[in-house]
């Protein structure tokens, strides 16, 4: 098995933002609830006119520039996405039909906000087995395209982006372990019920506003801790290292309390834990992909240091990867 490391990182987030103070003026909210029950002082809104994939295709340009190679040179694209610009074709495909990669195999995947570690483990696989030479991991979002804004508890919550890396081999560390899981019996936890086979748009699913998220907050919250918890435990033990082995945490940015119960649980301190929720709120895919782009750029990640990402979303799906850079 060769070593499959991170090459290249890059980001988009859209110019509009959208404040606390923002949403106080349209919703029953305040700053002061939102910035102490989630951590977010801002988020990003794509334009009316920006798909997904546009966002997708921007960071993946500055992740191929950032691992000094050419759209042409790309042979694999994966997208993780739970808002693609529509049902098919693919995402990866508008994307890959807008850096001109040719060459690329490209298909989506839908693990809702583990989407990005989903897709860094599966690219990992094809590499590693010489399938292919290098790969192109999007973690892009527009879920304000799905967010009520007339719902307080959800419409605070998110935002817009994406964030990319390339993978390809390399000569030593790379991706040292992984562990994924699902749990599907929790899908009425967080769901988009419109729109799909099971409800198809009419009349009725608009109505009842069906075609925006549904979430039950309190009880994803506990359930988010333990799970994002056990699977970085279980990652870290597979790659025979300990929790004070751990550089940097890049976790899934949700909600700041959550990201400090697992740090908590796992005897992390606060500087070795990266957190922009403040700035972008949960991008869901998109988040642990941005927040490691950021993580490198701000020089909190350097050569031989060990990351690890850690995600929790709907489905349910968890995951977690430890990275030697």
């Amino acid at each position: 098995m060769k070593h499959i490391g991170i090459i290249g990182v890059g980001e988009y987030l859209p110019e509009k933002r959208l404040t606390n103070a923002d949403l106080e003026k349209t919703i029953d909210t305040s700053d002061e609830w939102i910035t102490t029950r989630t951590g977010i002082k801002e988020r990003r809104l794509a334009a009316k006119a920006e798909a997904v994939s546009d966002l997708g295709y921007k960071a993946a340009l500055e992740a191929i520039k950032s691992a000094k190679l050419k759209p042409q040179d790309i042979e694999l694209i994966i997208t993780a996405t739970i808002t693609p610009d529509m049902s098919f074709p693919s995402t990866a495909c508008f994307i890959q039909s807008n850096l001109g990669a040719k060459q690329a195999v490209a298909f989506d995947i839908s693990a809702a906000c583990s989407g990005f570690i989903y897709g860094l483990v599966l690219a990992q696989q094809f590499l590693a087995r010489g399938v292919y030479k290098n790969a192109l991991v999007i973690g892009a979002e527009k879920l304000s395209a799905v967010t009520d804004w007339n719902d307080r508890n959800t419409c605070v919550l998110f935002g817009d982006g994406a964030g990319a890396a390339v993978l390809a081999p390399v000569s030593s560390g790379g991706i040292l372990s992984s562990y994924l899981g699902s749990d599907g019996s929790y899908t009425d936890l967080l769901m988009l019920p419109g729109g799909g086979s099971r409800n198809p748009a009419s009349s009725h699913t608009i109505e009842k506003r069906m075609h925006y998220m549904k979430m039950q907050g309190n009880e994803l919250f506990k359930l988010a801790v333990n799970l994002m918890s056990h699977a970085a435990e279980v990652a870290i033990e597979r790659a025979g290292l300990k929790p004070q082995d751990i550089s940097l945490l890049v976790p899934h940015q949700a909600n700041t309390r959550i990201i400090m119960a697992v740090a908590k649980k796992l005897h992390f301190p606060a500087d070795k834990i990266f957190i922009n929720i403040q700035k972008y709120g949960n991008m869901s895919s998109a988040s642990a992909a941005t927040a490691l782009c950021e993580a490198v750029k701000e020089g909190r990640v350097k050569k031989g240091d060990i990351i690890l990402l850690d995600a929790f979303g709907a489905g349910l799906t968890w995951g977690a990867c430890v990275i030697k850079w």
